[in-house]
């Protein structure tokens, strides 16, 4: 069974662009490697050949999983969503009591996530303690290196 996936109208023109970059680039490439190692004569003994078949075999693979994650793929109408309150696409700033530091957060689909940009994924035990919550609110918690105590200073999109 195929699970539908959901993604953010950037994420996912970004995953339609790469596909198109596959197919229309790196599999022409690919065959055109393999056409050249085939000139090369006997393909028992031929490592070109050998490769160039594997790649195209890893290739495809990528191409149709991709495929079929962009078949189960289902944008979010951030129209629908609520904005008083945490939620997917919410831009969350937090303060740490415990060392006073303050930090800015976008909750995004899980493959979309990009910590760099300050985006983390909906499904990280972060995300999953401010789900629901609102600005003032404070919350502890359970992080891998232990238990967490923030305060919710702004809640936004």
């Amino acid at each position: 069974m195929n699970e539908v996936k959901y993604f953010t109208k950037e994420g996912l023109d970004k995953l339609k662009e790469e596909l198109e970059q596959l197919k229309s680039v790196e599999r022409p490439a690919i065959s055109q490697q393999i056409a050249e190692a085939r000139e090369k004569g006997d393909l028992s003994e031929n490592a070109e050949y050998d490769a160039a078949k594997n790649a195209q075999g890893m290739l495809e693979l990528k191409i149709s999983k991709l495929e079929n994650t962009l078949s189960n793929a289902r944008v979010i109408d951030e129209s629908q969503l609520d904005v008083s309150k945490i939620s997917i696409l919410s831009r969350v700033k937090l303060k740490n009591l415990k060392n006073n530091a303050s930090m800015t957060y976008t909750l995004v689909p899980e493959n979309e996530a990009d910590i760099k940009s300050g985006k983390i994924s909906v499904s990280s035990p972060i995300a999953k303690g401010l789900l629901g919550k609102q600005t003032g609110d404070k919350v502890d918690i359970q992080v891998p290196a232990g238990l967490l105590t923030f305060e919710i200073l702004d809640v936004g999109r």
